[in-house]
């Protein structure tokens, strides 16, 4: 890890919490509603999601999988994000939200008329906000941990910490 963390101390409530309270409590909020007020459907949600794991290398992120009701994404389901381009797993949503995911984070300067044009087509201009603030959350966050070493730190329900 980048940063000193107490021992004992959970190392992402310490530097999300005690170490920035005003910014890592406001942020940790942000980063709960996306997947608490969500409207997307669980396969493009996680589509970028996983997309902006991949990219970001955030050892957690990509381990996790978001649960609705006890409903997840299959098993490939990563495999497909990867291949996003030509897996046949993926609808039209799906896959739009991976290239987005993909491109809002490698060269969102490229997002030009026709893929704009590509997104109206299947997705309301709110699912489009919502997915674009869902991805910009996803981008930071995750890249926030995995810079300072804190995606390894992340124990999801049922893992053991690593050593």
């Amino acid at each position: 890890m980048i940063v000193s963390v107490p021992e004992g101390t959970d190392p992402i409530a310490h530097v999300w919490g005690d170490m920035v309270p005003g910014i890592g409590t406001a942020a940790a909020e942000f980063s709960l509603a996306v997947y608490a007020h969500t409207t997307l459907g669980l396969r493009e949600f996680e589509a970028a999601r996983l997309r902006i794991a991949q990219i970001n290398g955030c050892q957690f992120c990509l381990d996790w999988r978001t649960d609705r009701d006890g409903e997840r994404v299959e098993d490939t389901f990563s495999d497909a994000v990867t291949e996003w381009r030509t897996t046949d797993a993926f609808d039209d949503r799906t896959r739009l939200a991976a290239e987005y995911a993909e491109r809002y984070a490698l060269d969102h300067h490229a997002l030009d008329d026709a893929f704009w044009t590509t997104m109206k087509e299947h997705y309301s201009e709110a699912e489009i906000v919502e997915l674009t603030m869902s991805i910009g959350s996803w981008l930071t966050f995750g890249r926030l941990n995995r810079v300072l070493g804190l995606d390894t730190a992340c124990v999801l329900p049922g893992h053991s910490r690593p050593a």
